[in-house]
């Protein structure tokens, strides 16, 4: 296949997960934001089955069909019968607004490719351009955590910059199968203690706010 179609697609992929990273700073609805993650883990799998192909690494076909199944349906099912069951399914509270999230995750998308591509100068070029856009999946989804007062929301921010770090590892050659694997069991282990915790709150505090839990923690010092 022509090198130049190649590296065309896989920017495309990278560049769309960054455009979907932006898609989930700008939700303001709880359902929207979870239909969206599981958009975003459909383009990750999307590209590092791409990836796969590029390299001639099997075993990244296997990332892929775990961030399909695992992060593109099990889990977004999974957090949609949470927000149901928690009853949050209403609009989405930010620090600073939406327009500033935005200015500011621009302002993240440009650094990451001036730090990104000046660091990685003597590699191979696809693998530098990917890993510029993976940084950028990786702060937009630790913007999205630090400006998200929902705890569900913060719980889909971290899972996003999840992505962003397993985008960079298979666009730097892969990674080793029992790396990945690890990974997305510990992902998987993490939704589950995140579940129960976000349970015990709502019983708790009749809230999942992390503003009004806050509060309430100011109010018992």
């Amino acid at each position: 296949m022509d090198q130049r179609l190649v590296f065309d697609i896989a920017h495309l992929l990278a560049g769309g997960l960054v455009l979907v990273s932006f898609m989930l700073l700008y939700q303001d609805r709880m359902f929207g934001l979870l239909n969206v993650f599981a958009l975003h883990a459909l383009v990750l799998s999307l590209s590092v089955a791409w990836q796969a192909y590029v390299q001639n690494a099997p075993h990244l076909y296997i990332t892929a069909g775990i961030a399909l199944v695992l992060k593109a349906i099990l889990i977004p099912v999974l957090l949609h019968r949470v927000v149901v069951r928690l009853e949050i399914h209403r609009s989405i509270e930010t620090v600073g607004g939406i327009g500033l999230t935005m200015l500011l995750g621009i302002g993240l998308v440009a650094l990451s490719m001036v730090v990104m591509l000046r660091v990685t100068e003597g590699a191979d070029r696809l693998a530098r351009e990917d890993l510029a856009l993976a940084l950028s999946v990786v702060l937009l989804g630790f913007l999205m955590m630090v400006t998200r007062r929902n705890a569900v929301s913060q719980v889909v921010g971290f899972m996003s910059l999840e992505n962003g770090l397993i985008l960079a590892a298979a666009g730097a050659k892969g990674m080793p199968l029992v790396v990945e694997m690890s990974v997305a069991f510990s992902v998987l282990v993490a939704f589950l203690v995140i579940g129960i915790f976000l349970f015990r709150i709502r019983e708790r505090f009749d809230t999942v706010d992390m503003h009004a839990l806050d509060r309430f923690r100011g109010e018992q010092s």
